[in-house]
């Protein structure tokens, strides 16, 4: 009973204990520590500042140097235990990646092991792929076992040297520590080898022999690196005895579970190399060489990595967010900097009285770049602006010639702080940070080329003039003509007339270069962007998927053309002309409907990647709606008209004007006609009096309306008005939409000799004929302006644009192109224009006027007006 009440109460004991082990062991560890801080405490105060500042700076470079190298490489035998534990677990792992997850988890461990708790929780972090918790648990156990059995033979190694050779004897009385640790390796060996349980399976002799090699080349590496450091000191010593030393203070700092031995290991080895002959400043010196080169630096290489790691895993889980946010504001951060250091430096170099004397300036000077030559200077202040235009439209090709001309600045700078003496430690860590900054932004550029927007060329101009003006004045004032000194403003003050020569030359080659740059980074375009209108492709499309109201002005061949394509076919097709960097897009795309938002997705980016954005001129309230979820704003431009064929009609007092015409010309012998393609010379030639009649010396528009071109009138068939002496007094060329739903015209023509109301007389017919032709409804075209910002809601835009509606009829006569079609038209469908919200919508409306303005000579080139003469108002639709 006895027996048994012991055996129970032995059993409770331990189950306490097991339940307090945790706080156990963070007691145990809390009075090591203890007991260290009190002797480091004590050290420290023996230890004298001048004496370790000394020992520090007696070390070479080439010394530093090769222990940061030799450093790293006494750490990679640590990194046979990932190879080991790869090889107890079912899933394949690449080198680089059993290198990086060791390095990190090795580094990591030196620095806080907690007994190896940190690194099997890191380990199990990486090695988790296609493994059982149960097999994870096993492997890193495995792992375990073995990770000092390298250090236990270096105690028996110490053992032979103290008592068999007698080298470190004076360290004999630690011997316990030394067969203690000697016993653990045959322990661990023997028991492996008897015991059959599942945990030690994979446990073959060989791998227990690579695992031990490990282990012993790690051992090794800290022995070596140690004995190494102590050699580059000349300390005058037996190195063979530190060895010895060495194994006891790394058993001392195992037992105690501190993190690396940190504290218990350095204060055993401090007042045991005293032993030898080693002051207390070179002991302390010796181990913070240690400490920095085989612990620090590799776990600060380590940490790099996790961080890496542990960013790529954040980053795949955030669908790549957080890797593109980092290198546009690496991006933004740089386009920041080289603008602001090329302002800074234009201000130092145009007005240097000015720039020394204001508190705000030297609070950011500091933050750029020197030079000592004024040219160079003011050519490297624009160099900085220019590779700004490229960092900030994100143009692959500008990402070099910014490290370049970083480069030059950097050196230069250093040549600068070296004349004067002034190199400092903010200094460094200024350029550290842009440099990083560098390497973060590289994957932000990607970009084929630069569309220079209004808005840059502006500013660079703007930033030029201004340079060019102040510099000149600065120039008039300084010149040795001036007698007046005094009343020259004490900014304006220039330290010499040669240097001002010599920054007007830096001017001359600023201009040059800004052209220069300008062309660089302007040429070269996407091969989908800017490609010609081809109509055999645009008939292929309309007889397949069908056209809209806009898809018969391709045939002008005054636009260009965007085709998207799926496995080689063309399924969609975009008309638009390029300004700037605008793509305005002429209406909507015809084609394969099904297929639109992946062809506008392909369109943006492509156009983004020529540095484009795009502009949608007349477009649909649906498309508009779907654009502007893509990131689009827009404006009401218009209403465009229809007319609802089957609720046509002459009968009724509406249009009894219109009835009484068309009695009117059927009694004066006119003929209304519809004319098939192709049409015979003497046609055309009929038709181009009636045009330039009509056009009274004045050149057409294009772009969105059709203009008088053979090749565009053969496209499709012609209705026509014959007078009494069968010639042709009026025509308009019909539109046909590639639909059985609507049809529509372009071109109305009319000669200076055609009656009155001639027009009326073929809209009529045409809506007729469309009507007995199965058509539902005809497009009578755009009134430009019409029901925009007559909502006191409307946005201050469309309010603008209503004024324009209501006082500038006299010169547009949009409000009478309004009232002209209103008495046909049942239905007004609103129109709208969509841009990208970050783009200026003054700009964007300039740049539209001009292409939409766009006029042709006779010659079919173009030129641009933003006058809309009135006789062409009811020219064509619009």
């Amino acid at each position: 009973m006895g027996e048994l009440a012991l055996k129970a109460a032995l059993q409770k004991m331990g189950a306490v204990l097991n339940k307090r082990m945790g706080i156990i062991k963070a007691l145990f560890v809390f009075s090591v520590l203890l007991f260290v801080i009190t002797e480091v405490g004590k050290i420290a105060k023996e230890v004298s500042g001048e004496q370790l500042a000394n020992a520090l700076a007696s070390q070479s470079w080439w010394h530093l140097l090769s222990m940061v190298v030799i450093g790293i490489i006494a750490v990679t035998p640590m990194l046979t235990y990932d190879v080991m534990i790869t090889k107890f677990l079912p899933n394949h792992y690449s080198l680089g990646y059993i290198f990086k997850a060791g390095w990190i988890t090795n580094t990591f461990t030196n620095i806080g092991g907690f007994g190896g708790v940190l690194g099997a929780s890191l380990r199990a972090n990486f090695y988790n792929k296609a493994a059982t918790k149960k097999q994870i648990v096993f492997a890193i156990s495995k792992i375990a076992l073995f990770l000092v059995s390298g250090l236990s033979l270096y105690c028996m190694i110490s053992l032979v040297l103290v008592y068999g050779f007698g080298i470190g004897s004076m360290y004999g009385s630690y011997w316990i520590w030394l067969v203690g640790g000697a016993i653990y390796f045959p322990a661990i060996f023997i028991f492996t080898r008897v015991n059959d349980s599942e945990f030690f399976d994979g446990l073959t002799l060989g791998n227990v022999v690579r695992l031990l090699s490990g282990s012993f080349g790690e051992w090794t590496g800290c022995v070596l690196f140690f004995l190494l450091i102590g050699n580059f000191m000349h300390l005058p010593i037996d190195f063979a005895a530190v060895v010895p030393l060495f194994v006891i203070a790394s058993v001392v700092g195992e037992v105690s579970m501190v993190p690396g031995g940190i504290g218990s290991f350095d204060v055993f080895m401090i007042f045991g190399l005293g032993a030898v002959g080693v002051s207390r400043p070179d002991a302390v010196a010796w181990l913070l060489f240690y400490r920095l080169f085989y612990y620090i630096i590799p776990f600060a290489i380590g940490l790099a990595l996790f961080v890496h790691d542990t960013g790529h895993r954040f980053n795949e889980r955030l669908e790549g967010i957080p890797k593109i946010a980092l290198q546009r504001f690496a991006q933004l951060a740089l386009t920041v900097f080289l603008y602001a250091s090329g302002l800074l430096m234009l201000l130092m170099s145009t007005v240097p009285n000015f720039a020394y004397n204001n508190k705000l300036f030297l609070q950011f000077y500091p933050y750029t770049f020197f030079f000592i030559n004024q040219a160079t200077s003011i050519v490297m202040a624009f160099l900085l602006i220019g590779v700004a235009l490229g960092t900030a439209g994100r143009v692959k090709k500008a990402f070099w010639p910014t490290v370049v001309v970083l480069f030059v600045a950097i050196l230069n700078t250093i040549r600068w702080l070296v004349v004067y003496d002034a190199i400092s430690m903010k200094f460094i860590i200024f350029l550290v940070i842009i440099l990083g900054v560098v390497v973060l932004s590289k994957h932000a550029y990607y970009r084929d080329h630069l569309s220079f927007s209004w808005g840059q060329t502006l500013w660079v101009a703007c930033v030029y003039v201004v340079t060019f003006v102040l510099y000149t004045i600065v120039g008039v004032y300084n010149a040795p003509q001036i007698h007046h000194r005094h009343a020259v403003p004490e900014a304006l003050f220039f330290p010499s007339q040669k240097l001002w020569v010599f920054g007007v030359i830096g001017l001359v080659l600023a201009a040059l270069i800004l052209v220069l740059m300008y062309r660089y980074f302007a040429t070269g375009h996407n091969s989908r962007i800017g490609q010609a209108m081809d109509a055999q492709r645009v008939k292929q499309v309309i007889t397949t998927y069908g056209g809209n109201e806009i898809s018969h002005l391709a045939y002008l061949n005054d636009k260009l053309a965007y085709y998207y394509q799926v496995d080689g076919e063309d399924q969609l097709i975009f008309l638009y002309q390029k300004k700037a960097d605008k793509l305005i897009i002429m209406g909507e795309p015809f084609g394969n409907q099904e297929q639109l938002q992946a062809a506008l997705e392909q369109l943006m980016d492509d156009a983004d990647s020529d540095g484009c954005s795009l502009v949608f001129y007349e477009i649909s309230e649906n498309l508009t709606m779907h654009l502007h979820e893509m990131g689009f704003d827009f404006i009401k431009t218009g209403e465009e008209g229809h007319v609802k064929l089957a609720d046509f009609s002459l009968a009724g007092k509406r249009l009894r004007g219109e009835r009484a015409l068309m009695n009117k010309f059927t009694r004066d012998n006119y003929q209304f006609e519809v004319l098939q393609p192709p049409f015979s010379k003497e046609v055309m030639a009929e038709l181009k009096a009636v045009s330039d009649s009509w056009l009274n010396g004045e050149t057409e528009k294009g772009f969105s309306l059709g203009f008088f071109s053979e090749t565009y009138l053969n496209q499709a068939p012609i209705a026509v008005v014959y007078n009494p002496e069968h010639q042709i007094v009026a025509f308009a060329n019909i539109m046909p939409q590639g639909n059985e739903q609507s049809t529509s015209i372009d071109l109305m023509r009319s000669s200076t000799d055609a009656p009155s109301g001639i027009m009326d007389t073929v809209f009529v017919h045409l809506f007729e004929q469309a009507r007995d032709q199965g058509y539902q409804y005809f497009n009578m075209g755009m009134a430009p302006l019409s029901g925009v910002g007559v909502s006191r809601y409307s946005f201050i835009q469309e309010k603008i644009a209503h004024l324009i509606y209501e006082y500038g009829y006299q010169l547009y006569g949009f409000q009478g192109l309004r009232s002209y079609k209103e008495k046909y038209v049942t239905e007004w469908e609103p129109k709208y224009i969509a841009y990208r919200k970050r783009n200026s919508l003054i700009f964007t409306i300039l740049q539209l006027l001009q292409v939409v303005n766009t006029r042709v000579n006779k010659h079919g080139s173009h030129h641009r007006t933003f006058l809309v003469p009135k006789r062409l108002q009811s020219s064509s639709r619009h």
